[in-house]
């Protein structure tokens, strides 16, 4: 559903649930309430029949046809370059201009011999223009880790976004690391994502059925494979081979991979049929000088000019060899930003004897200094000045928990597999039973019926907990759920059968009037769960946040209307004139409209797990303003609706140390890192 369908839809329930009220406790002279409520209900299903995309999907129930497909792959081509647009001007990689990377021609044993033509030289300003003249467009770049093959290919995709006309292929830039080409096919692994990212390619009444699938099986999309060196190293040689059955030597790819890992995936599978391979260059000393000056505070600079003398004429093999990627600049230019610092250190020879001693005490010394204790001018603005000793201490707890999982893409909902299913299920069902314990009493002492109060908030919490409990330790729960046609699948007709039932049976005790109020509640309170839990306009990406808001306003819709038409139900049946009761009713009907949305929910769970591992001290209260203000410091980054860290090799450092609650090691063996983080100094 469009977004402009879905605020006429929410604009909808509410009008009715405000006309509703105003029917029971105030109707124009020779209007009966009854008439009032018949025509509000007809309004308001009038207004379900525009908004209701059933009856158009019932007519494209088939494959969507190459009309929608092409719809689908402009609408798919905004949205990304909106999306990777805004993930550009994250890391930094437009102010000031990124570090001039370049590349040649890789060993000619890694490449196919039948493409014809050596690999090319080039720099970063140039790879849109030299992979469009590539013979076959099949591009592999290789290269150290942090040597920038993401940010290569990022700055490809949006190149390829600006230049692409009507009817080319939409390239798509995915993390490999949540591949398993063990077990799913490319080609499926591409289409499931593709759903996942872009939720909107469901809408059948615009884009058809099956759209995802469709664009990948007509190579309508050019798949950017980030990170094969990411998957486990068993994997290597299956994944290429995946590679080169899913897209054949006609149809453009770009793969990037570390060097060493990609040598070994060639020795046991071969080569990428068709690619060219090339492999990135370590940073010129002088451009990594030229970058630190511009970026850089004039007082943090003029303390790297010792620094600078020994990285002209390459001085210091050293030196020039740890900063030879733009991940060991931007670690350095974090790690040596702030006032007191001194990069000079780095001159100690028995500190620091090789480049891979200097680079573990960058990332060492980077990670505290991302969180300083006042705003500075080298970093972003963050929503609160996050203290850094429970900063890294909640970083660490993330990167082990992706490690335990073996997964490197972060996603807020998943995070409930951080605590145990089981423990998770009875914590979920024993908060959800105290709320309604605690609104079920209070329902009770604003119905002035203070003795009522032990049997319902007892009565309450063991309804409520035995059927959280028994829906969340459920074998369907987290199986992939699909639309079903017909009724389940129509806005108007699902609001109107709901609304209905509800209405017959309130009726059959209280009378018609009462049976339209109860019956108008139920149904907008369906409409307002389809609306809110569809599909957007495919040209709006999602983020991790737009997923989590619309998640929370499902709940909160759901719990007012059900509150508003509580409400109205107690004021026709005992009178406006107790508003005592008028309130509790509309306590009691946003309490079960609370109950019964977050059942059927993530978001619940999610909120459950969150408390208890901010309790323990695993993460913060206020965790997604912590993960958005990581990615603004460039310690995340954001890919669709996902998180992962900046670096591989970021993540597995802070995945060496034990989380919060294990035991910590005596001495680092590594300057810089903080391993024992007191209290006292969390509070300073």
């Amino acid at each position: 559903m469009s977004p402009r369908r879905q605020r006429v839809v929410v604009a909808a329930c509410g009008a009715a649930a405000a006309l509703a009220v105003l029917g029971v406790v105030w109707t124009a002279p020779g209007v009966s309430t009854t008439t009032w409520l018949t025509g509000v209900a007809v309004a308001f299903l009038l207004v379900l029949a525009a908004a209701d995309p059933w009856l158009r999907r019932s007519r494209v129930s088939g494959l969507a046809s190459d009309e929608q497909l092409d719809a689908a792959a402009d609408a798919l081509a905004t949205a990304l370059r909106r999306q990777w647009q805004a993930e550009r001007d994250a890391r930094g990689l437009t102010d000031p201009e990124p570090l001039p990377l370049r590349w040649a021609p890789a060993d000619p044993a890694l490449a196919d011999e039948a493409v014809a033509g050596a690999a090319p030289h080039g720099r970063l300003d140039q790879v849109v223009g030299q992979f469009e003249r590539l013979p076959r467009r099949r591009l592999v770049l290789l290269g150290a880790p942090g040597s920038g093959k993401s940010t290569v290919a990022l700055l490809l995709l949006l190149g390829l976004l600006d230049r692409r006309r009507p009817g080319d292929p939409v390239p798509v830039l995915l993390s490999l690391a949540s591949w398993d080409p063990a077990a799913e096919d490319l080609r499926t692994w591409l289409a499931r994502r593709l759903r996942e990212e872009h939720p909107a390619l469901a809408n059948a009444e615009l884009y058809g059925s099956y759209t995802a699938d469709l664009l990948v099986e007509q190579r309508r999309v050019l798949p950017i494979l980030d990170g094969l060196d990411e998957l486990p190293d068993r994997l290597w040689a299956k994944a290429v081979e995946g590679i080169n059955r899913a897209v054949p030597r006609t149809r453009p790819l770009v793969l990037t991979c570390g060097r060493t890992e990609f040598r070994r995936a060639v020795a046991r599978a071969g080569v990428v049929n068709g690619a060219t391979v090339v492999e990135l260059a370590p940073l010129d000393p002088q451009d990594v000088v030229d970058y630190l000056r511009a970026s850089m505070p004039a007082l943090a600079a003029a303390r790297w000019e010792p620094v600078f003398l020994q990285l002209y004429g390459y001085r210091d093999e050293r030196l020039t060899g740890a900063l030879g990627t733009p991940l060991a600049v931007r670690l350095a230019e974090l790690a040596y930003g702030p006032a007191g610092t001194n990069p000079t250190e780095l001159f100690d020879r028995a500190r620091f004897p090789d480049p891979a001693t200097i680079e573990r005490h960058l990332l060492d010394a980077a990670l505290p200094a991302a969180f300083p204790r006042e705003p500075v001018d080298y970093l972003p603005v963050t929503a609160e000045g996050w203290p850094a000793g429970r900063a890294l201490r909640w970083l660490r707890f993330l990167a082990g928990h992706l490690a335990g999982t073996g997964r490197r893409e972060l996603a807020w909902w998943e995070l409930t597999g951080a605590v145990p299913r089981y423990g998770l299920a009875l914590l979920t069902a024993v908060g959800l039973a105290l709320v309604s314990a605690a609104g079920a009493s209070l329902v009770l002492l604003l119905a002035r019926a203070p003795s009522l109060v032990p049997l319902a908030a007892g009565g309450a919490s063991c309804v409520v907990g035995v059927g959280a409990l028994a829906a969340t330790v459920s074998p369907r729960r987290g199986l992939p759920r699909t639309r079903r046609p017909g009724i389940a699948g129509s806005l108007l007709l699902g609001s109107a059968v709901a609304g209905a039932v509800g209405g017959a049976v309130f009726g059959s005790m209280f009378g018609t009037t009462a049976a339209l109020v109860f019956g108008l509640g139920v149904a907008a309170t369906t409409a307002l769960r389809y609306a809110l839990s569809s599909s957007t306009e495919l040209t709006r990406a999602a983020t991790p946040l737009a997923v989590f808001a619309r998640d929370r306003a499902v709940v909160a819709m759901t719990s007012v209307v059900c509150g508003v038409g509580a409400g109205a139900v107690c004021a026709l049946l005992f009178g406006s004139t107790t508003p005592h009761v008028v309130w509790s009713g509309f306590l009691a009907g946003l309490l079960a409209g609370f109950v019964l949305s977050v059942v059927s929910h993530g978001w619940w769970r999610f909120v459950v797990a969150r408390a208890w591992l901010a309790l323990r001290g695993r993460l913060p209260w206020r965790l997604m303003a912590f993960l958005a203000d990581a990615h603004r410091l460039g310690l995340l980054r954001q890919s669709g609706t996902r998180y992962e860290f900046a670096h591989a090799r970021m993540q597995d450092r802070l995945a060496e140390w034990p989380t919060p609650g294990g035991a910590e090691p005596a001495r680092s063996a590594e300057p810089g890192f903080p391993t024992d983080i007191h209290p006292a100094a969390e509070q300073s």
